[in-house]
C-alpha cells in the first residue's frame, strides 16, 4: 500500500507558493502527495511535474464539482461545463505524470438537494462521466468515484452506490474511491465496504471520524486494514485530516482538531504505519 498526505494538510489552495509540500511529503518518507485540484487558475503542471521529479514522488489529484459544473444539473449547459472541467483536471493529471485523478465528481459538492435523486440524475451523472472516463483512457488515466457523507451529496453516499454508478458508466478506468471519514456516517461496515469494493479500489483516505489525528477516536482501524489486507490492497492511501478551514472548498473545522499540521501528521503518521506492518502492508 502507497502511502501518501492530502497538501490540505497545510494548505488552502494549491499554487507554485505550495511547491515546497512535495519535498515537506519526501522527507516524511511518504510514498506520494494528493494534489487539489480546485483552482486550476493557480496550478501549474509543468512546475509541479518538475518538483515532483525532482524529488522522486509520486502524485495523485481529486476535486469537487461546484454549482456552476454540476453534472447532475437539469441545465445542459452546467453539465458540459462541468464534463469541461472535469476533462481539464484529466488533462492537469496526465501533465504533472499522475495516472489517478479521483474526487466528488459525480454531482456537486453540498448541493442543495430538498428530494432524492431522480434516475434521470443519475443517468445525467453517467453519461457525463462517460466521456471523462473515455477521454481519461486515452492518456491512461483512471477516474475514482468518491462516495461521500449524506450532508455534502445526495447522490453517491456509499460503496455499492458508487459501484452502482461504475457500472452505469461502464468503462473499465472507473473506480472506487473510499473514505473513513464518510464511511463512518454512511457503510455499516468498515470491512464489507472496503471489500466490496475489492478490485475496482483505487484510492482509500484515512480519516479519523472527526477529522482529527487518526487513531484517536471511533473508526475501527483494525477492521479497515484487515479488509485492505484480504484484498492485497497495494493502492494510494492518504491521511486527509484538515486542521484550518481552506478558501475554496468547505472543510467545517470549527475547533482544533490537532495542535497544529506537524503533529497532526507526525502522529496520524505513526499510527497508519504501525497498522500496515501489524496488517503486511507496509
Amino acid at each position: 500500500m502507497k502511502l501518501g498526505i492530502h497538501a490540505y494538510a497545510w494548505c488552502s489552495q494549491w499554487s507554485n507558493e505550495t511547491l515546497g509540500l512535495i519535498d515537506k511529503v519526501r522527507n516524511l518518507g511518504m510514498d506520494f502527495i494528493e494534489i487539489p485540484l480546485m483552482c486550476l487558475e493557480t496550478f501549474d503542471a509543468a512546475a509541479v511535474k518538475q518538483r515532483l521529479m525532482s524529488a522522486g514522488l509520486d502524485a495523485v489529484t481529486s476535486t469537487v464539482l461546484l454549482g456552476d459544473t454540476d453534472i447532475t444539473s437539469d441545465d445542459a449547459r452546467i453539465r458540459a461545463k462541468g464534463v469541461e472541467y472535469l476533462k481539464a483536471c484529466v488533462q492537469a493529471t496526465s501533465d504533472i505524470g499522475a495516472k489517478s485523478f479521483s474526487g466528488v465528481i459525480y454531482s456537486q459538492h453540498v448541493k442543495p438537494a430538498v428530494s432524492r435523486p431522480t434516475e434521470q440524475s443519475w443517468r445525467y451523472s453517467a453519461d457525463c462521466l462517460r466521456e471523462v472516463a473515455r477521454f481519461a483512457a486515452e492518456m491512461g488515466l483512471s477516474i475514482g468515484l468518491e462516495p461521500v457523507n449524506r450532508y455534502e451529496t445526495y447522490l453517491v453516499n456509499t460503496c455499492e452506490q458508487a459501484l452502482k454508478l461504475k457500472q452505469m458508466i461502464g468503462e473499465d478506468n472507473v473506480k472506487i474511491h473510499l473514505d473513513t471519514y464518510h464511511m463512518n456516517i454512511e457503510e455499516k461496515s468498515f470491512y464489507e465496504a472496503t471489500r466490496l469494493a475489492g478490485k475496482d479500489l483505487i484510492h482509500y483516505h484515512l480519516c479519523e471520524n472527526d477529522r482529527g489525528i487518526p487513531g484517536t477516536g471511533l473508526v475501527d482501524w483494525d477492521e479497515i486494514f484487515k479488509a485492505l489486507s484480504e484484498i492485497d490492497y497495494r493502492g494510494f492511501a492518504a491521511l486527509e485530516s484538515f486542521v484550518d478551514c481552506t478558501e475554496n472548498m468547505n472543510t467545517w473545522v470549527w475547533r482544533q482538531l490537532a495542535l497544529d499540521g506537524e503533529t497532526l501528521i507526525k502522529e496520524g503518521t505513526s499510527f497508519i504505519r504501525t497498522m500496515q506492518k501489524k496488517y503486511g502492508l507496509a
